[in-house]
């Protein structure tokens, strides 16, 4: 469960993101680039949860 929550804030999250920095450039919003970016959040938020972040806590 934790994990489709993961990916639901990672698409709000990066589709904003990508929404703000596209209208501060003044390009046009490009829904593949938010999935992409979507996708990058999304896999490191795993990789820090995970790995990092649960090995140094348990030291």
């Amino acid at each position: 469960m934790r994990y489709i929550m993961t990916v639901i804030w990672a698409l709000l999250i990066g589709g904003v993101v990508s929404y703000v920095l596209t209208s501060m450039a003044g390009d046009p919003f490009n829904l593949n680039t938010s999935l992409i970016i979507s996708a990058i959040i999304a896999v490191v938020i795993f990789v820090l949860g995970d790995g990092i972040l649960k090995g140094n806590s348990q030291e």
